[in-house]
């Protein structure tokens, strides 16, 4: 994996104690990610290509919502999650399970300022979108 100077920026600097005044965080290497979590436990991943950063938070299990009601949470996600600031979603599969997620994309260039914005903005988007979509099985 070639690092580029941003993820050694990330990763060996001494990071600021929070992304924002209200959030502390603690990161990680994870393989050839970063692994971000913040003090409600939310987590996010840092995902270095050659031309974007991406930023990506698991939601939840597509499992958690009943198989017939998925194409009408795909259909409300679609037409309302423009709602949140630099955050969109997505069905990604982790460990072999389908997971709704967020996530936001940067290019590589970006300063880590921009990318420490990018976090701090998913991380305050997560809560809603949970209220607004998680529908989990009682």
């Amino acid at each position: 994996f070639p690092y580029t100077t941003l993820f050694r920026s990330l990763y060996s600097r001494p990071m600021p104690s929070s992304l924002s005044a209200n959030s502390q965080f603690t990161i990680e290497k994870n393989g050839d990610s970063l692994a971000v979590t913040n003090e409600d436990g939310i987590d996010a991943f840092l995902y270095f290509g050659a031309q974007q950063i991406t930023v990506i938070s698991p939601l939840f299990p597509a499992s958690d919502i009943a198989e017939k009601e998925r194409a009408k949470l795909n259909e409300t996600i679609l037409k309302t999650h423009m709602v949140s600031p630099l955050t969109s979603m997505a069905i990604n599969t982790i460990n072999g399970e389908d997971y709704y997620v967020a996530f936001g994309a940067l290019s590589v260039d970006s300063k880590l300022d921009v990318v420490i914005e990018e976090v701090d903005v998913l991380f305050a988007n997560v809560p809603d979108l949970l209220e607004a979509y998680w529908f989990k099985e009682q």
